[in-house]
């Protein structure tokens, strides 16, 4: 499906068919598309670089002195000798001139010294014909030329060129050349530099987002901005097939950046077929978010699964929670749970227990919508074109007002680039005598309609006032600082006739969207969608009341029981429940339509997929329903429509008369999210008192059923060696409620410190300049195997610190010496030598305090930082 954008749009743009606000905000596709992604995403943690840190005393080498970086006032100095370091463990030599080459400051990736001659210039070309930024310059010491293949200003890009080769464009030897005064901040020193940094830094996945275009990357940009310098070497000389690759990756970037996804996708698909070179994680990445923005998930799974394939371990959070949802959109669920769990582990850095808790419950409730039986018909409308059509609202008695662009596309060429799609307009049809088609539809009015924007439309009551969505829109398009248009939320009232001049809503932001409007029946709230501040998500779903002079409240967030990290939309208020679109609860693929039931005491209560046929593997949407009939209408791009949004009628199949009342849940350990089979769970009343009680499956399971509606109870769960659990938990009407009880083992050896899971232990101590396992520390290593005989699935990695007295590559040999010998006594007690991921000795790379030489410490201080860490890599 190819979204229609209302959210964010940069520049001369406007945004697509509401869908994304409308749908766009959904970055999936529809309207309301958030109106921007996040900057950057965090690349994936490197789960394999742990290692045990060794807490026994480092002998101080004689008359060794702490490196002048210690010392340094100025924290962004450039640490020369770090550099080169890190460099030479990665086998890059690193040097400098006796004094400059009459070329910019920098670093400089040799390749080739020569004499003047024709090799020198064959060198270079050949080079420009990679694609390089080469060039050459004389030292001036032995007025030699020295060829270089590429240039940097920033120490941390350098090391990363020298060690990718150039994102493998050349398969030779190199060395750097440290030329003139350099004060950019390293990126290779601390904690997270390393063999491992290069992938880290390649895998930082920028998500194109439109507020970080930069100005003359925006649509009124000349077109000449692209070509300024590109395959430039130092003599100036452009080289033909260097520059048309990177023009056509220059205008592939310029798009998505602002937003236009379909054209961002053609060019960097033109790029990848040209190129086998071109395959990097970064280009890869953008070509499958375009689609995914774009919604079309088919293009969108082929890319992230050659991503996954290339560069798994570098793809972050949000790469795999995009890649799970392009697999649900193509129908493998099964896979899409193995990169959920994927998800899970790399969130699970910053939130190991929540992630354990829900991965179970999700699968259960991921299962229960694939199981349930269809309780609605549904047929597509006569009324849907080739483009899109969405957003349906009761009008009159038997009238439905709803967006479509198919007039536009007719006597119009305007599109909007986000998806190439002709812009949107609010039509009315007149519903058939069975109230379940609509035919032929016409502008619902001349006055409301711009060339711009409308739709998502929500009446009063008595239908004499109606809220809208459109572009930010006066004379002209508005844009904020960085060339983005957002949409806001617009009010008409009907005069006679006719529908007055629209006037925007006083909560409306110059710097972020506003959209979806949904009426409460009395008309006393409305309802809308917003990435304003104070969103939990992508979008969120806000509240605020209209008051009897028109004016309104401050608006009020659902909370994190409705809106998620993700993107919550086109809400939808009965007098009964909440419905509303969203990606970010469990659901089938793309947007899913969920119900929640509200409660006058406690507020809304537990959200529910309402499964197929109303959810598919696509985005379903702008769902509406009558309560009285349970007759009603939605949008989907599903398979076997006529265009990209096609709208759909239902009517809910009215079952016999059963109680479905039930309460069925998961026991699950609180820590490793495993099942607990043969807990004991109690079902109590508000008074709590018993009034039954089943033993957990094999799976942890359990349920009970034949339970009154609306009734609120008390689960009560207990198991030996468990604290007891308790939960209270509020039934609907004929429904089944799913809760997960978590469990806390008693005198748990597992523990969580900094947001990462880890076996405690007591000290364990080497003797002085000794990396012999003592046997007091023995003692400690054998609880150590006890517990991951416990947990056979646990993975470790194990790391050896020491503190910052002596040489430093003194210290690292030693502490290194002192995790093998850790691995080798663990091996030995018989745990799997696969078990135990990593064995490393950081030395003194990872201190807990200030004790790194520059200020004066106390024993104790020093003590801190000499610690062996056993880290749970997997459960």
């Amino acid at each position: 499906m190819q979204t229609n954008g209302l959210n964010s749009v940069p520049n001369a743009l406007i945004t697509d068919p509401m869908k994304y606000p409308f749908k766009i905000w959904l970055a999936a596709g529809c309207l309301l598309i958030a109106t921007s992604l996040p900057a950057q995403e965090s690349p994936r943690p490197g789960w394999a670089a742990a290692s045990l840190a060794s807490d026994g005393d480092t002998p101080a080498t004689p008359g060794a002195d702490y490196p002048a970086d210690r010392l340094a006032g100025d924290p962004r100095a450039f640490d020369e000798a770090a550099f080169t370091a890190r460099a030479s463990e990665a086998g890059i030599p690193v040097r400098r001139f006796g004094q400059p080459a009459a070329v910019a400051d920098g670093f400089y990736l040799i390749v080739g010294v020569f004499k003047e001659g024709k090799n020198l210039r064959r060198s270079v070309r050949k080079l420009k014909r990679k694609g390089l930024d080469a060039g050459s310059f004389v030292n001036p010491e032995n007025n030699l030329n020295y060829v270089y293949a590429s240039h940097y200003t920033r120490p941390d890009e350098a090391l990363l060129g020298a060690t990718s080769q150039l994102d493998g464009t050349y398969r030779g030897d190199l060395w750097i050349l440290i030329n003139g005064e350099v004060v950019a901040a390293p990126a290779v020193r601390g904690p997270a530099a390393g063999a491992g940094s290069a992938t880290a830094m390649a895998g930082a996945d920028a998500a194109g987002a439109a507020a970080t275009a930069s100005t003359s990357r925006l649509p009124g940009a000349p077109e000449t901005h692209l070509q300024e310098n590109i395959g430039q070497g130092a003599t100036g000389q452009a080289t033909p097939q260097g520059t048309n690759r990177t023009v056509l990756l220059q205008r592939a970037d310029r798009y998505f950046d602002i937003m236009w996804y379909a054209e961002a996708a053609r060019l960097y698909e033109q790029l990848l077929e040209r190129d086998a070179n071109a395959y990097s994680f970064e280009i890869i990445r953008k070509v499958a978010d375009a689609h995914y923005f774009n919604t079309d998930m088919e293009r969108a799974y082929h890319w992230y699964d050659i991503l996954y394939d290339r560069y798994g371990d570098e793809m972050s959070a949000a790469n795999l929670f995009k890649y799970a949802h392009a697999l649900k959109g193509n129908g493998k669920y099964g896979r899409a749970r193995r990169i959920m769990r994927l998800h899970d582990k790399v969130t699970g850095a910053g939130q190991p227990v929540e992630a354990g808790q829900n991965r179970l419950l999700r699968e259960t409730v991921m299962d229960n919508i694939l199981n349930r039986e269809a309780a609605y018909g549904v047929r597509n409308l006569d009324v849907n074109s080739k483009y899109s059509e969405f957003g349906p609202m009761f009008y009159q008695d038997d009238q439905i007002v709803f967006a479509s662009s198919v007039d536009s596309a007719f006597f119009h060429t305007r599109r909007y680039k986000w998806n190439n799609q002709p812009y949107l307009d609010l039509y009315v049809s007149r519903l058939n005598a069975e109230g379940d088609n609509l035919e032929h539809g016409v502008k619902f009015s001349k006055t409301l309609n711009t060339k711009y924007h409308e739709a998502g439309v929500a009446f009063s009551p008595d239908k004499q006032t109606v809220y809208f969505t459109r572009n930010n829109y006066g004379k002209r398009l508005r844009r904020d600082k960085q060339g983005v248009n957002h949409l806001k939320l617009y009010r008409s009232r009907k005069v006679g006739d006719e529908w007055t001049e629209a006037e925007e809503l006083p909560f409306n932001g110059e710097d972020y969207s506003t959209g979806h409007p949904a009426l409460s029946p009395d008309g006393q709230q409305l309802y809308f969608v917003s990435d304003m501040p104070g969103t939990i998500g992508g979008t969120d779903i806000f509240v605020v009341d209209v008051l009897g002079d028109g004016t309104f409240s401050e608006p009020r967030n659902l909370g994190p029981g409705i809106n998620t990290p993700q993107k919550e939309m086109f809400p939808f208020i009965t007098d009964r429940k909440l419905y509303f679109s969203s990606n970010g609860h469990v659901g089938l693929g793309g947007l899913d339509v969920f119900q929640v039931s509200f409660d006058e005491e406690i507020g809304f209560l537990e959200v529910e997929n309402l499964g197929q046929p109303i959810n598919s593997k696509k985005d379903d949407f702008s769902y509406i329903v009558d309560e009285a009939t349970q007759k009603g209408f939605f949008a989907s791009n599903r398979v076997g429509g006529k265009g990209d949004d096609d709208l759909y009628s239902f009517q809910r199949l009215m079952p016999e008369e059963t109680n479905e009342n039930a309460i069925a849940g998961v026991v699950t350990d609180r820590v490793t999210g495993d099942a607990i089979p043969e807990a004991l769970v109690s079902l109590l009343d508000a008074n709590n008192r018993k009034l039954k009680e089943i033993v957990t499956e094999a799976d942890g399971s359990f349920v009970f059923q034949d339970l009154d509606s609306n009734t609120r109870y008390r689960i009560l769960v207990e198991k030996a060696a468990y604290a007891e659990q308790q939960e209270e938990v509020a039934t609907r009407d004929n429904e089944r409620v799913e809760v997960e009880m978590p469990m806390r083992k008693l005198q748990e050896r597992i523990v969580v410190e900094d947001g990462v899971r880890k076996l405690k232990t007591g000290p364990i101590y080497f003797n002085f300049d000794q990396h012999t396992i003592r046997s007091d520390a023995a003692e400690e290593l054998d609880k150590l195997v006890a517990v991951m005989q416990e947990y056979p699935s646990m993975v470790i990695a194990i790391e050896s610190h020491t503190d910052s007295r002596g040489s430093s590559v003194y210290n690292r040999y030693l502490s290194d010496r002192r995790a093998k010998s850790t691995r080798s006594y663990l091996i030995g007690q018989g745990i799997d030598p696969s078990r135990i991921q990593s064995a490393t000795g950081y030395g003194e790379d990872r201190l807990l305090n200030g004790c790194d030489g520059s200020v004066r410490c106390t024993s104790q201080q020093h003590q801190l930082n000499r610690r062996s860490e056993f880290i749970i890599v997997e459960m």
